[in-house]
């Protein structure tokens, strides 16, 4: 699922920036539109290979989790290593809040991370909060997307 996704956001750009689909893209994108309209799958999502699993969560919402759970784990990796997973949580949770309180105000309009946040603990949280998944979470869930 993962994959069409990606071929789906190159699709998405090469078309914007009028620039031309390399041949495996442009057979992808093709044999699959061909498939919904030939009424080989019920859906679009279908035909690009894109399903919800059964009683699951949306794909879109696994999709910004997934962005948001991979910036939380390089924010305790490149900051608090030293600390325990818990510490970790801990900390992360109490970052995140004072953030969303402060920052993310103003920062959640932009469509580009403020050049200051490069290499700060504010990169992450930028990225965790621009994912579009639920932000801040609680210690419990921190410690469960730390640990695995």
């Amino acid at each position: 699922m993962l994959h069409a996704i990606d071929n789906m956001r190159i699709v998405a750009e090469l078309c914007q920036t009028r620039q031309p689909l390399p041949e495996p893209l442009a057979a992808w994108l093709g044999d699959s539109l061909q498939a919904f309209l030939e009424s080989r799958t019920p859906s679009l999502n279908d035909a690009f290979g894109i399903r919800n699993a059964r009683g699951g969560i949306p794909w879109r919402t696994e999709v910004c989790m997934r962005h948001r759970d991979s910036a939380l784990r390089s924010l305790a990796l490149a900051f608090l290593s030293d600390l325990t997973v818990t510490r970790q949580a801990d900390r992360i949770h109490q970052l995140s809040c004072r953030y969303a309180a402060s920052a993310w105000r103003f920062d959640r309009e932009r469509t580009e991370m403020p050049s200051q946040y490069r290499g700060t603990v504010q990169e992450y949280l930028w990225l965790a909060f621009k994912s579009g998944a639920t932000m801040p979470l609680c210690t419990r869930q921190l410690r469960t997307i730390l640990g695995g």
